[in-house]
């Protein structure tokens, strides 16, 4: 790269991080991180660091699950953006590459940019980059070209977003870039759309494997555009609940630790505790519905009686039973 451009970059860095600029700009805050905090020199020109073999199979192993549940993600996402010279990393929150997505064409050029697994993309090792910046301040982002510390990084385009585990915990950032020269702002919103969606498949399948017998149940949100994910357990106790779940419903991990019914979540009276005649209607209701209205089958599921089935029936108000003609009694009509 030629040394004027470089010296003109690194003069333009050192220039917004001496100012007050940092204050208004989180790019320029980055920028002074990468300076200031880590002691980097925009003009560096070696390589990202990478790991080796040994220290990327534990990389791998230590977010496997994160691993299995985001490849048809992957998958579908490169199909999305391979075609126009993209690659797809799945990086840990070390900012460490651990999966990948690229055109065997591109592997070359992708390789030696440090776009390949096992490369360090931290902040703290690359400066301010789509990969290292996105887990510094846990948002989606892109650092298009020159917003780069490093003036070796500064024909890349990186958008990033980040992933939760089950429990709300940042654990790895899904990645775009390009090195193409022609990229538009457009082109750029558009991959910025795909990551973010890609990167909330991912949690939400993470989520579900987490808790395989639980119910997942989506949790009314006022931005519809987020999805909240809940698991509730056969008692209708909640068991987990995704990031956003947590910061909409305000659930905390204390909170997971004790009892919690889903009614006190979602229903509109939930200030109201439950009393156990309602507890029971509920569980009728569910029962009749699940066997089309037959009270004979609902009492089997049930384990009562019929005789049993119709007196609580009755006393709870749930519904009005009638002998049609056929066998065996039906559930016919809601009353409550």
């Amino acid at each position: 790269m030629d040394k004027r451009l470089i010296d003109h970059h690194a003069d333009r860095i050192q220039t917004a991080v001496a100012s007050n600029a940092a204050a208004k700009s989180a790019l320029i805050a980055s920028w002074r991180r990468s300076s200031r905090l880590h002691r980097l020199d925009p003009t560096e020109h070696a390589s990202p660091r990478r790991l080796t073999e040994i220290e990327l199979c534990e990389a791998r192993q230590r977010i496997e699950p994160l691993l299995v549940a985001a490849q048809s993600t992957l998958n579908r996402l490169y199909l999305a953006v391979g075609g126009i010279g993209c690659c797809v990393l799945l990086a840990d929150r070390d900012g460490v590459p651990v999966d990948r997505r690229g055109a065997v064409a591109d592997d070359e050029t992708f390789h030696s940019w440090g776009l390949w697994t096992g490369a360090v993309w931290s902040e703290e090792s690359e400066g301010t980059n789509g990969i290292g910046t996105c887990l510094v301040e846990q948002r989606a982002l892109t650092i298009h070209r020159d917003q780069h510390f490093y003036t070796r990084n500064t024909l890349l385009s990186c958008t990033t977003a980040p992933i939760y585990d089950h429990e709300g915990n940042l654990v790895a950032a899904l990645d775009v870039s390009s090195c193409r020269a022609d990229l538009t702002k457009s082109f750029v919103n558009l991959i910025s759309m795909a990551v973010v969606d890609a990167a909330r498949r991912i949690e939400a399948e993470n989520f579900r494997m987490a808790f395989p017998t639980a119910r997942i149940v989506l949790a009314p949100m006022i931005d519809k555009t987020v999805e909240a994910l809940v698991a509730v357990d056969a008692d209708e106790l909640v068991v987990g609940a995704t990031r956003s779940a947590r910061l909409v419903l305000g659930i905390t991990q204390d909170c997971l630790k004790k009892p919690l019914p889903a009614s006190n979540l979602f229903s509109a009276a939930s200030e109201e505790p439950e009393n156990l005649a309602q507890a029971e209607r509920r569980v009728l209701h569910r029962a009749l519905a699940r066997v089309n209205g037959n009270v004979s089958a609902a009492a089997r599921l049930l384990g009562v009686s019929r005789a049993t089935l119709h007196r609580k029936l009755k006393r709870l108000d749930v519904a009005r039973v009638s002998q049609p003609c056929d066998s065996p009694v039906r559930w016919c009509s809601w009353t409550g």
